[in-house]
């Protein structure tokens, strides 16, 4: 796909996002304070990779009208800025900086901050079950990807794993950044597919998609830790290092880091080479594999 056509697109699925975000919790009752912290995460901007990659699974699968998708991708929004949220706070990864702006809790306070991301996750769920052109079972089915992209099994297991377990060797460190990462985006691109009906196929090429997807950008991101630019990456660069983390720059170095993000990123392309044939997902692979510094 030629990069003005994959921007325009883009551009299109991101404003039709940040338009549906901002118009959530935007009422004044007397804990409005909620509200407000809710929607400083929620609307702080990133590219949206989540609910565009369900908006753009949904088209592929046959919806005939992709903004009928658009609860469902950013209930998913609402899960992963909860994530982020909670990531923050000092009893996990103690950060200051999120997207070049203070965290939530150094806003808002740590009662705040949690009881937000406390509040983003069943109305994440509401979004989905209460999308006005989605029949009941596709509803339902995508609930249900949420709850295991997100549950006990899925992102929290990750989150458990990284903060608790101090895994050090490539194996475990795939498999946290796997259920971290690679389940919540692997649960935008089921969604996608879910809330159109489509096929097992279907399903089956999106998850695979999105885990190699997700292990791009999660070596990527370990690799921006150590040679980026913090005004570009948003957060202090070094982090990692400083907490005492093993990454995947400490285990394969940055050469062998730069490899297996090609390696992924082909191995995702290749997983939807069947259906993606107007190369958006490709794209949206490659851009996410290019090294901003």
């Amino acid at each position: 796909m030629e990069k003005a056509l994959f921007d325009q697109r883009y551009s299109t699925y991101r404003q039709a996002v940040e338009s549906y975000l901002a118009g959530l919790f935007s009422e004044k009752p007397h804990w409005a304070d909620l509200y407000e912290s809710m929607r400083y995460s929620l609307l702080a901007g990133g590219k949206r990779i989540r609910p565009v990659l369900t908006l753009e699974f949904a088209r592929l699968a046959g919806l005939e009208n992709w903004q009928t998708a658009l609860p469902v991708g950013c209930a998913l929004e609402l899960v992963h800025t909860y994530s982020l949220i909670h990531d923050d706070l000092p009893c996990m990864d103690d950060d200051d900086l999120r997207r070049g702006k203070p965290t939530n809790h150094k806003v808002y306070g740590e009662t705040l901050a949690v009881l937000a991301g406390d509040a983003l996750q069943p109305e994440a769920f509401r979004l989905i079950l209460t999308a006005p052109e989605l029949d009941d079972s596709r509803r339902a089915a995508c609930a249900l990807e949420l709850a295991r992209a997100a549950g006990a099994d899925g992102m929290v297991a990750g989150q458990v794993l990284d903060t608790l377990h101090a895994p050090k060797t490539e194996e475990a460190l795939g498999e946290v950044h796997r259920l971290k990462t690679g389940a919540m985006i692997a649960g935008a691109c089921r969604m996608g597919v879910q809330a159109a009906g489509g096929s097992d196929a279907m399903l089956r090429a999106a998850t695979e998609y999105a885990y190699q997807l997700g292990m791009a950008f999660q070596i990527r991101d370990d690799l921006l830790d150590v040679i980026g630019d913090a005004a570009v990456f948003g957060k202090p660069i070094g982090s990692d290092q400083e907490e005492g983390k093993v990454t995947f720059v400490d285990l394969l170095g940055v050469e062998g880091c730069e490899k297996a993000v090609e390696r992924c990123t082909q191995a995702a392309k290749d997983a939807v080479a069947g259906m993606d044939a107007e190369g958006f997902l490709a794209a949206l692979a490659d851009s996410l594999a290019v090294r901003d510094r």
